[in-house]
């Protein structure tokens, strides 16, 4: 799970900059989602036998201009 705050009054272009960034390796799924405080969050699934410990691509930092604090992420793991 990727998850930034977008720099005063630019969050549009935060969703769009995550939108648009590609991946090495295409996850088996992707949704990107967007929430007050210009907040965007992206989250990936992936199969792998190595669970949490996976090395994954994920998402890079953005410019520091674009957002208000650094980047947050966390990995799940479904016990489902």
């Amino acid at each position: 799970m990727w998850e930034a705050r977008a720099a005063e009054g630019r969050g549009a272009e935060l969703l769009a900059w995550a939108r648009a960034r590609e991946l090495p390796v295409e996850p088996l799924r992707r949704e990107t989602f967007r929430a007050p405080g210009d907040r965007v969050l992206v989250l990936t699934w992936w199969e792998t036998p190595d669970g949490l410990d996976a090395e994954l691509p994920e998402l890079p930092e953005p410019d520091p201009a674009l957002i208000s604090r650094p980047v947050h992420r966390w990995r799940f793991e479904s016990v489902g």
